[in-house]
């Protein structure tokens, strides 16, 4: 009977540990880009924080949005377009912190000589379809009153393809520029094969901040475990941003299998600085230019007052005596 007794109670700790464990897992949807880093090195340090941390590496922002509504993830990273179109899809998310800023470059074909986007005219140019990137160049284009569409006829003929494709093509010379991310953008200027034009950060954009948003029902409803992650979050990125050399061997052998030279990697992120913060005011600006533009093509452009909610980044920086 001690002995039956004894197997009970062993199995009841094993179920309750095994709830307790599933309890604590949080479902993260990620990027493989340069400044997606920290948020990849959560799940390295989540058993510190109390956590678990399982991450899925999707190719684009929109992607972790279709994730998040079909009630695969807790949290996600994605650049701010992404966070808004999905919004505006009806993703049920939460911006909650910001995690690294800038990112994007127009880099041209060095024979070509463009030294401006007024001289991206009668000109290919190859963008990530619905990325950051994508909402900068029709900004600058707009800037410079040039027109742009997939069909040629326009001043500017846009060329549809992902971040690594774009570099191939910008290589074969199947397209003349690219508005590109990091770390490709470095990568096609260290190779020879690309040229700087500009940083796109001259729109009310400014410098786009790429977003961590979190489902409504994890914010609500799981809040001792966003707590936690948030914490995790904000650990990570402090220490990328301290020790430099722990984020550039992180990223480059971990995430890149030593795919990125150490001068891509820091070129990229000298472009792409890690950071905690972001504001409603420039999820709405973000929101505005998009409208503008006429990327995403939302029905209903959500507000950022409504949906940004930073309580949880203040908390887990004031825990932990971030600035």
């Amino acid at each position: 009977m001690a002995n039956a007794l004894c197997k009970i109670l062993a199995t009841l700790s094993l179920l309750a540990a095994a709830s307790a464990q599933a309890q604590d897992v949080v479902r993260l949807g990620n990027l493989k880009l340069a400044h997606f880093g920290a948020v990849s090195y959560i799940k390295e340090i989540a058993p510190s924080c109390g956590i678990q941390v399982e991450e899925r590496v999707f190719p684009k922002g929109l992607d972790v949005m279709q994730a998040i509504i079909a009630g695969e993830l807790d949290v996600g990273a994605a650049a701010s377009e992404a966070a808004i179109q999905g919004r505006a899809g009806g993703a049920p998310v939460y911006v909650v912190a910001g995690f690294a800023r800038g990112g994007a470059r127009l880099v041209a074909r060095p024979e070509l000589d463009i030294r401006s986007v007024a001289q991206l005219k009668g000109k290919r140019v190859g963008v990530t379809r619905g990325a950051i990137q994508e909402v900068l160049l029709m900004a600058e284009l707009s800037r410079h009153n040039l027109k742009a569409d997939v069909a040629p006829g326009k001043d500017v003929q846009l060329v549809y393809l992902s971040y690594p494709d774009l570099n191939q093509a910008l290589m074969g010379k199947q397209i003349d520029a690219m508005m590109q991310s990091e770390p490709q953008s470095s990568q096609a200027i260290n190779k020879g094969f690309g040229r700087e034009v500009l940083k796109p950060y001259g729109t009310p954009i400014g410098e786009p901040v790429r977003t961590m948003v979190m489902t409504e029902k994890f914010y609500r409803e799981r809040r001792a475990l966003a707590e936690k992650f948030m914490r995790c979050f904000v650990t990570a990125t402090k220490t990328f941003i301290d020790q430099p050399q722990k984020a550039e061997q992180y990223v480059r052998e971990a995430m890149f299998k030593n795919q990125i030279s150490a001068d891509d990697f820091r070129d990229a992120i000298a472009n792409s600085p890690f950071s905690f913060d972001i504001t409603p005011e420039h999820i709405q600006v973000t929101t505005d230019i998009m409208v503008k533009t006429g990327v995403g093509r939302m029905a209903r452009p959500p507000r950022a007052a409504d949906w940004v909610k930073l309580d949880l980044l203040a908390a887990a920086k004031r825990s932990l005596h971030v600035q």
